[in-house]
């Protein structure tokens, strides 16, 4: 096992900790829609963004605690995200991370309310004293969450990824949907790091660039498996962009020229993070960008 997966596979394993602390099994009349949110959150997925919360919180020596809550609550968003876009008036799809989809494992009415918990439990976690005890420091995580979930980021993307089967899309415009509906996210779970460890603007900013090519390596690398890998693969259909006419990284540019650009990308998000030196967090944020580069499923 390298570095990278061995703390992959910390960062799963604080997780769940975390997942199983804020949402415990209940049996009172509300059991159901929290089993379909344990069942969304805690049944596997590369829990590559809390992965990012905890590495770019140890940059700057955050509580253990306080990276933990801000991990679990990105991963409440981004499981929300895959509840809602699996349903029938979204992508209506049947496998999610192996599995039936959550609306398939329930129902498509405790799934829309799964969704919707999930969502709201995320920044219950974020605005928590036990997040930090600096409330400007707690404010700032739910705005940074808040403008990066919301209709300028993860929903407005998707908005425009559902037109994006009839409306023409060069390559800025996919840029900009790609940054929107996958980016911000992961662009959160880089910045969460300085801003619970009050750091100069400068260290948040290297980290946002990071984020940001981080972000469009991992959506071409994406286009790039819905091509080329199998469902068995992928643990969920692949082919649906090309079955639908949507314009992608790898259809304008070809499938060669698509993995050269992420190539270029993942390039120049490493260089972004010169100024961390080589601490083991920095490495590990260089070393993310190759797995992502490299990764097959």
């Amino acid at each position: 096992m390298n570095r990278l997966e061995k703390a992959l596979n910390e960062a799963a394993a604080t997780l769940v900790l975390e997942v199983e602390r804020l949402l415990p099994e209940t049996e009172l009349p509300e059991a159901r829609v929290v089993a379909a949110m344990r069942y969304a959150t805690l049944n596997g997925g590369k829990r590559l963004r809390p992965f990012l919360v905890l590495t770019t919180a140890a940059l700057f020596n955050v509580a253990r605690q306080s990276a933990s809550r801000a991990a679990a609550a990105i991963e409440f968003v981004h499981c929300y995200s895959l509840i809602h876009d699996d349903l029938p008036a979204m992508d209506n799809d049947d496998l999610r991370r192996g599995l039936p989809t959550c609306h398939r494992a329930y129902d498509e009415a405790t799934a829309i309310l799964a969704g919707d918990a999930l969502l709201t439990k995320a920044f219950e976690v974020l605005g928590g004293a036990p997040t930090h005890p600096d409330p400007q420091v707690r404010a700032d995580l739910v705005v940074a969450l808040a403008e990066a979930a919301g209709h300028q980021g993860m929903v407005g993307g998707q908005m425009i990824d559902m037109l994006a089967a009839t409306r023409p899309m060069d390559i800025p415009a996919i840029t900009r949907l790609q940054r929107m509906k996958t980016g911000r996210l992961i662009a959160f779970s880089c910045v969460a790091g300085p801003i619970l460890g009050k750091a100069h603007p400068m260290q948040r900013q290297a980290l946002e660039a990071y984020a940001h090519d981080l972000g469009l390596v991992f959506q071409i690398t994406d286009d790039l498996l819905d091509l080329e890998a199998s469902a068995e693969e992928m643990g969920k259909k692949t082919g649906k962009d090309a079955e639908q006419g949507k314009a992608t990284f790898v259809s304008l540019l070809g499938a060669d020229r698509a993995r050269a650009q992420a190539k270029a990308l993942g390039d120049q998000a490493i260089q972004h993070l010169e100024s961390f030196g080589n601490s083991e967090p920095a490495e590990l944020l260089r070393d993310t960008v190759r797995y992502v580069l490299e990764r097959r499923n």
